[in-house]
């Protein structure tokens, strides 16, 4: 068991993003997963305890070592790194697709109202979203879905982990009453928005 644990500890320390139980399963060589799900259960209660820099992490289907949110200060300091930033019109479209994928581009323009070719592209320079294949209707528009990095981004395990559209009332809610602003997206009626300026 130690050495199945710091096995895994070693790959997930080199690996540049989540490690499934499926990819650690052929690294090892094992045919069971239960050894190394309780591996990693015992890696990420070991790390809890300690309660130092980093811990163990489950998100976009597999397990990454992440630094504690009480130390990003430091840590951008040193990698002198730029947040990811989305205008608000990437944002909605970004919720489109990850609440309604798989989905055409001429179905996100009727939900915004306006154009997205331009935003599609950022997002897909950014691999927040990707293309699954062209849907087999006249033009053969492409389909877009999110990526594994939107997951990561957003800190997702899976698209399931999405906030409902009544917690997202709520928090709407919530924001009006803490700041007394209106909520940032007044209507759920794509129709209201159309011809909007992105």
């Amino acid at each position: 068991m130690n050495e199945i644990k710091n096995i895994i500890e070693a790959l997930l320390f080199v690996a540049e993003g989540p490690l499934s139980i499926d990819r650690i399963k052929n690294v090892l060589e094992l045919t069971e997963t239960k050894e190394i799900r309780n591996a990693i259960a015992s890696l990420a209660e070991e790390y809890d305890v300690r309660n130092g820099g980093f811990f163990l992490c489950e998100v976009a289907g597999g397990y990454q070592i992440r630094t504690r949110s009480e130390y990003k200060m430091w840590v951008k300091r040193f990698l002198q790194s730029k947040p990811i930033r989305i205008s608000r019109a990437g944002m909605e479209t970004l919720a489109i697709i990850a609440y309604k994928q798989p989905i055409i581009r001429n179905e996100i323009e009727h939900i915004r109202g306006v154009d997205c070719g331009g935003i599609l592209r950022m997002l897909l320079e950014r691999n927040l979203i990707r293309i699954l294949g062209r849907k087999k209707i006249p033009g053969r528009p492409l389909i877009y879905a999110t990526t594994k990095q939107f997951l990561e981004v957003f800190d997702l395990k899976n698209l399931k982990e999405l906030p409902s559209p009544i917690e997202i009332e709520k928090l709407e809610t919530l924001s009006t009453e803490s700041t007394g602003q209106p909520p940032l997206i007044e209507s759920a009626n794509p129709d209201d928005e159309k011809g909007k300026n992105t």
